[in-house]
């Protein structure tokens, strides 16, 4: 027979205000079944937990119903404070009459009746609910890392300093992301490469990471502990083992102009490459699409001058699987292009800012890279239209975050920043010169942000110009920046030798593509979904797999190390023990029931249903029918909600639990 206990919380005023939280104890004591009730005002505090402990061993309760938050937010706590009272933590069910009643309801009378209907369905539930066992798996102590700018880095420095074996997969040939672009960093004005290729070069030298460049993730396979990874290591043609990195074959290739996208298009190179002098690793890559040898079969001069033997023509890509047992995703972004007509995109472009048709309007990377010391001009800033050095620069902000008129809603939270720094950057470079800033309203939401932004207008002499532009165009040499100043009321009309879009920040390309072979949510901009945005920020919803950067939205330097060390805490944690403990909610399949139609596996989005033949005691065949394996399976019940035999069971979540709450009511 059961005995159930009946908690109700009055969550300081969030549910009392609303709920009469002592007429739903005195209703619930009425219940069939219920042997004990009483209200108490913050049961997830520790007296709260402390007067359920009691409770269990006094009252002798078989089960528990807490009527309190979400389930989300404080079910896992209860269940430990049942656990430790001597009870199955699964014989534990919390009814939610704040979200889904006190915070929906304004009349008390109401309010106060749906929470004794709410809490009489859940004291039918828990009646029905059966004693789990905790699921164990083992975990593999190897973590990887898809990513190989300052997040990736960040995140595999930290696990390997911890002592776990790290593979670290970077697509383009070096390591480095978007940071080894910058001239300098906010708000110190600190040299990004000077801070950045130390810890590129700790990622090379470091024992216990494996560095794979120039790779791409293929499939992943398994669940957390224990995934497999395929990695396609595509062919540099180059033999990373024979290459000393001399760098003769460079200087040697005929085919030497060739835009080179790390400088922005503003440089050139040669068909074989390396990124940029400080590359790690500083092998050179050959582009097939470009090189003389793999169009015409003809050349073939780096082969000849290479004195190691390292240049390869016949090198194929290599599949590589490797067992781990986390996932860092730190795939970064990319920013949002102005070209009139993006690629591949459904966002609109800024024709109108004339990006394409007028040389001398940039996006932001690109002054990054003529402010660089080793950037294609050292370090001048010069117009790209004829090389000549620019007096009047305007900037223009928000070109493409908050603009929903080009179907982007967010702020990208760093373009107001990285304008006050190229502020900086250009009076620092031309002394006699002159910057403009069009911005709609300053965003420094950061440690010594706000001081950094005014020293662009108060020592730097920046003019800011509150307000939208809206048109340019060439005239002569000069660009007509068309706005208005909403402050004074007046249209301003500025002849720059340079304008500059603060352009917003996205996704990596093929964003979208890398969540389906992982398994992870996104949102409707493609960046990453978090399982929940305060308590949960670094994890996914598929366990075992953590985000970092910007892959998730939009930030700067400091939030971005910050929340790689977050997810590499997070899988620290998870290597600290030698078996996993996962929840037992996971879906069966009744071997009996089932047809074989796999249905279940084709909708299961964790790839959790496997093939399970059936034999008869003679080795005879009988039938193949579904499996669920419970290291993998998430239990979110889409196959229980699938199955047209009606075969499969949530356990939690059985029938027989929900008919009981419905007949409650």
């Amino acid at each position: 027979m059961s005995r159930v206990g009946v908690f109700v919380c009055h969550c300081g005023e969030n549910i009392a205000r609303t709920v009469d939280v002592e007429r739903v104890a005195r209703a619930a004591e009425q219940l069939p079944g219920v042997a004990f009730a009483t209200d108490y005002k913050y049961m997830c505090s520790d007296p709260g937990q402390g007067l359920l402990k009691r409770a269990i061993a006094e009252q002798r309760l078989s089960h528990v119903v807490v009527a309190a938050c979400s389930p989300r937010m404080h079910e896992r706590t209860f269940r430990k404070a049942v656990e430790q009272a001597g009870l199955n933590p699964f014989l534990c069910e919390m009814a939610n009459i704040r979200e889904h009643c006190s915070w929906v309801h304004e009349d008390r009378e109401e309010a106060t009746t749906k929470a004794i209907e709410i809490v009489g369905m859940l004291v039918e539930r828990v009646k029905k609910n059966r004693v789990l066992p905790t699921i164990t798996v083992p975990v593999t102590k190897k973590a990887l890392v898809i990513g190989g700018g300052i997040a990736g880095i960040q995140a595999a420095l930290d696990i390997a300093d911890a002592g776990h074996q790290v593979v670290l997969v970077e697509r383009e040939p070096s390591i480095g992301g978007h940071m080894a672009q910058l001239s300098e960093t906010f708000p110190t004005l600190d040299c990004s490469q000077c801070i950045m290729t130390p810890k590129m070069v700790d990622v090379a030298n470091h024992p216990n990471i494996t560095l794979h460049t120039y790779s791409e993730i293929e499939q992943v396979d398994g669940y957390i502990g224990n995934f497999q990874v395929t990695i396609r290591k595509k062919a540099r043609s180059v033999d990373e083992q024979k290459c000393t990195g001399c760098g003769v074959c460079l200087t040697k290739c005929p085919q030497n102009k060739i835009p080179n996208s790390f400088d922005c298009n503003l440089g050139t190179r040669s068909a074989i490459y390396v990124p940029f002098p400080q590359a790690v690793p500083n092998i050179p890559v050959i582009d097939r699409e470009h090189c003389t040898r793999f169009k015409t079969g003809k050349c073939g001069v780096c082969q000849k001058v290479c004195g190691p033997g390292a240049v390869d023509f016949e090198q194929q890509d290599r599949l590589l699987v490797e067992p781990v047992g986390a996932i860092v995703v730190a795939t970064g972004f990319n920013l949002y292009s102005i070209d009139e007509k993006p690629k591949g995109s459904e966002i609109k472009g800024y024709g109108e800012f004339g990006h394409g048709r007028i040389p001398d309007v940039i996006d932001g990377m690109t002054f990054e890279r003529l402010a660089s010391a080793s950037g294609p001009t050292g370090g001048k800033i010069l117009r790209p239209s004829d090389g000549k050095e620019p007096r009047q620069v305007v900037f223009i902000q928000c070109v493409g975050s908050r603009a929903r008129e080009k179907g982007i809603s967010y702020c990208s939270k760093v373009c107001c920043m990285y304008t006050a720094k190229h502020t900086m950057l250009f009076k620092h470079k031309v002394h006699d010169g002159q910057a403009y800033v069009f911005f709609m309203d300053a965003r420094t939401p950061g440690k010594s942000y706000d001081e950094f932004w005014r020293r662009s207008i108060e020592e730097e002499e920046a003019v800011y110009i509150r307000g939208m532009v809206s048109r340019l165009y060439q005239k002569g040499d000069k660009v007509v920046v068309m706005g208005s100043d909403i402050a004074v009321g007046v249209q301003v009309e500025i002849e720059a030798d340079l304008v500059v879009l603060a352009t917003a920040i996205m996704p990596r390309q093929g964003a979208d593509s890398l969540a389906q072979k992982l398994g992870i949510s996104y949102d409707k901009y493609h960046f990453y979904s978090e399982a929940h945005a305060k308590l949960k920020p670094v994890e996914c919803a598929t366990a075992g797999i953590y985000l970092a950067g910007a892959c998730q939205g939009p930030k700067d330097i400091p939030d971005t190390v910050s929340q790689a060390s977050a997810a590499a805490a997070k899988v620290m944690t998870l290597f600290a023990k030698e078996q996993l403990e996962r929840e037992p909610v996971v879906a069966r399949v009744s071997e009996k029931n089932c047809v074989g139609c796999f249905s279940c596996r084709k909708v299961c989005p964790y790839g959790a249903v496997e093939e399970k033949e059936i034999w008869d005691r003679n080795g005879k065949l009988i039938k193949t029918v579904a499996y669920v394996n419970p290291g993998v399976c998430a239990g979110c019940g889409t196959c229980q909600a699938t199955c047209p035999s009606k075969s499969v069971e949530l356990d939690g979540y059985t029938d027989e639990q929900i008919v009981a709450m419905i007949e409650a009511l």
